[in-house]
């Protein structure tokens, strides 16, 4: 997975948030309990925290990921969840640019620099990036779907969800052109587009049809 990857998804992001109205954003985002506007807040506060990963990374310094661990995190989601949508818009503008900008700074040789998001370094904080974007970008309800993402991506999220799989589950994915195994015990088959099956396993609504008794998985890991 490159920079460029996260750049193309960064720039479809902003593009379609780029004519969001006061009404589109206080509008039901495919999150429960969330407005566009919480979705827009948590992916601006990410980028933040994650440029503060990047910079102090390449300092040599580690740094927690949000001032006040997950609550101060929740508090801020809220707090700017119903600012008009022009301040929603230039707040993810300019935070998901600065991020951009720093990760243009790493150089070939940092990627393995140690941050504090979820204890890795700086190549899995990338794929963090590439993750968040991609996925908020479809919870947007703004007409973009999982359906929109690649395989790359799908392989990708796929495999950093296997906690999800339930105990003694031996859960089968398979598409027609991928079959996706993890766990052992019973088990267990659906059948879809590779897109429909990665959005069911990440919890998000599924554009196209499975078939098959889809377990009910674990939490996010």
């Amino acid at each position: 997975m490159a920079l460029n990857e996260v750049r193309a998804t960064a720039e479809q992001l902003l593009a379609l948030v780029a004519d969001l109205d006061d009404a589109t954003a206080r509008g039901d985002s495919n999150l429960p309990g969330w407005s566009r506007g919480h979705v827009i807040t948590h992916i601006a506060n990410f980028s933040e925290a994650m440029t503060r990963q990047v910079d102090e990374a390449l300092a040599g310094r580690l740094i927690e990921v949000y001032d006040g661990g997950r609550p101060a995190r929740e508090a801020a989601i809220e707090a700017g969840a119903d600012r008009s949508a022009a301040d929603l818009r230039t707040h993810l503008t300019q935070a998901v640019t600065t991020l951009l900008a720093s990760w243009d700074k790493v150089s070939p040789t940092d990627w393995p620099l140690p941050i504090l998001h979820r204890n890795s370094n700086l190549s899995a904080g990338l794929q963090a990036t590439w993750r968040e974007l991609t996925i908020h970008t479809s919870d947007l309800n703004l007409g973009v779907t999982p359906a929109t993402w690649s395989e790359d991506f799908c392989l990708h999220l796929l495999d950093f969800l296997r906690p999800r799989t339930p105990d003694n589950t031996h859960l089968i994915l398979e598409s027609k052109t991928t079959t996706w195994e993890n766990g052992t015990g019973e088990e267990v088959k659906l059948t879809g587009a590779l897109t429909d099956l990665t959005a069911w396993y990440a919890g998000r609504p599924t554009p196209g049809p499975i078939t098959g008794p889809g377990p009910d998985l674990l939490p996010w890991p």
